[in-house]
């Protein structure tokens, strides 16, 4: 081995013992990366040619259009999480499911899968999760295993149900690193792959987490009745509960939908479908803190605008022909639709000015920029880390570890997942991303893996990594938030059969290639 590569990988372990130290990742990342050059360039091992370099690949980060659906996708998030929307859905579902067994954990999961999708955010998600739902199903008599088990699994389903940002984030660079292993080996014609084809592949596998989380939480309540047992308010009728679930569960759902729906369609790009759902959530929150009914009935004119368009679009009605080729009926939607979009803009100016006036726009917004700069800060300290990593042949070296590893292709992709197992104890999912994927993606996409396959594969792995004791993050942030009853041994035990179902599904997507990929295929061809 050559002195570059012996530094390459002397700079590698370095970087994680100080992140592990808990210093800062992203002036880690980059102030490691520019003393290790510093050493090479006066020692002759590195060419400074590397350096120069740098301003031109930094830039394009602050430029790059996919990168722009991060602030988005983060603010949505956020209002509707400050909009207090899981904690009613919560509270409605749990009068409509509550009498039957299991039903307050089912319940739990779906709304955890409901608030991961549109925060994206492990820590955000479980926190909030652990204090809505926690104490309720602990005075409702449910087991704190089975119950902390259930909000820990539930608030990592971010991971991997879109829209999230960390699909965002793992897309972008799956992206970059397929067109490295075209580059560099010299693949011609093998596509692009965009954030939405990894929206559509980790549906499928995102909604099987999901079924057999509920499954399960139903098998122990069948099983052993006193760990989930059932539970009946006495002053709610079940007609009330179910239209109040249904009142509660369908603008999230809808919004949800909606973004998701634009994005896998084609009719918006995700940075537009962020757009969309960041404009959604401040209608959803200001209908809820309005209390005007003017501006209520604003906020659902501009949705039905909104939404018709969106439908006689995809309908394959040309909206760009001049006003007399058009049919009668097609103009009269239009300008029906254009007079609703045009109240809902007027809403939501309205809505900002609500959020405004009762102190909730400003703690959204700088949890928003706070979010959004440790995102960029990060990706810009790992760009440098990987140019003076590659300037010190560190690309060539992983390359040809996991092309000669036992096993061949599938051993190479063995150690690459276990490695970022490891890594999920101690590091974000956001830091193995700019790290870790564009140094091991590129070799295995050369050897021929599918790389919406390798992305979906990838969350899931460090999804069940955050959930497995003892250094699980979505462990350590339920922990926090906890009541004294829950206790360490308690909160493992409950955790271990829903690693088990994560397993599963993993091994199942390994098996069957289809369950990642066959979505994409039939949206995008």
């Amino acid at each position: 081995m050559s002195l570059p590569e012996i530094l390459s990988l002397l700079m590698f372990a370095v970087a994680c013992g100080a992140l592990m130290a808990g210093y800062s990742v992203a002036f880690t990342l980059a102030g490691v990366s520019l003393v290790f050059a510093a050493i090479g360039v006066a020692t002759g091992q590195f060419d400074i040619v590397f350096l120069l370099s740098m301003p031109g690949r930094v830039f394009p980060i602050l430029t790059r259009e996919i990168l722009m659906a991060v602030p988005l996708f983060v603010f949505m998030g956020v209002m509707l999480e400050k909009s207090r929307i899981a904690e009613e859905l919560l509270e409605s579902m749990g009068e409509l499911l509550g009498p039957l067994r299991g039903g307050m954990g089912v319940s739990v999961i779906f709304v955890g899968a409901l608030l991961a999708a549109s925060t994206g955010i492990v820590g955000a998600t479980v926190v909030t999760m652990g204090l809505i739902s926690l104490p309720t199903l602990l005075r409702r008599g449910y087991d704190p295993a089975l119950a902390s088990g259930a909000i820990a699994a539930s608030g990592t389903l971010g991971q991997i149900i879109p829209p999230s940002i960390v699909l965002v984030i793992l897309g972008d660079q799956i992206s970059n690193a397929y067109q490295e292993a075209q580059r560099s080996f010299g693949l011609e014609n093998a596509g692009v792959v965009s954030v939405g084809d990894l929206f559509a592949g980790a549906l499928i596998p995102g909604l099987i987490l999901v079924g057999c989380y509920a499954l399960y939480i139903v098998f122990i309540a069948i099983k052993s009745p006193a760990r989930a047992p059932a539970y009946r308010s006495e002053d709610v009728a079940m007609r009330d509960a179910f239209l109040r679930s249904l009142k509660s569960m369908l603008p999230p759902v809808f919004l949800i939908m909606a973004v998701l729906g634009s994005i896998l369609s084609g009719y918006a790009t995700p940075t537009r479908g962020a757009a969309l759902g960041a404009l959604g959530a401040v209608l959803l929150a200001g209908y809820k803190r309005t209390q005007s009914i003017l501006v209520k009935r604003l906020i659902l004119l501009g949705t039905v605008g909104l939404a018709l368009l969106i439908v006689m679009d995809l309908c394959g009605a040309d909206l760009r022909l001049s006003l007399p080729d058009r049919s009668v009926g097609l103009s009269l939607l239009l300008g029906l639709s254009f007079f609703f979009a045009g109240a809902g803009a007027l809403a939501s100016l309205l809505s900002f000015g609500t959020l405004q006036r009762q102190g909730d726009l400003a703690p959204v917004s700088r949890s928003t920029l706070h979010i959004t700069c440790m995102v960029f800060l990060i990706l810009i300290g790992a760009t440098i880390f990987s140019l003076v990593f590659r300037g010190f042949g560190g690309d060539e070296l992983v390359a040809h570890w996991l092309q000669n590893a036992p096993g061949g292709l599938w051993g190479g992709f063995a150690l690459v997942m276990l490695i970022m197992f490891l890594l999920g104890f101690f590091l974000d999912f956001i830091e193995i991303t700019f790290v870790v994927v564009p140094l091991v993606a590129p070799p295995l996409l050369a050897a021929g893996l599918d790389p919406i396959w390798l992305g979906v594969i990838m969350a899931l792995n460090l999804q069940t990594s955050f959930l497995t004791p003892p250094f699980g993050f979505a462990l350590f942030y339920l922990r926090g938030v906890a009541p004294p009853e829950v206790t360490t041994p308690r909160l493992y035990k409950g955790i271990l059969p829903f690693i088990g179902i994560q397993i599963l599904v993993i091994a199942l997507v390994i098996l069957f290639p289809k369950l990642a990929t066959g979505l994409p295929q039939q949206f995008y061809g």
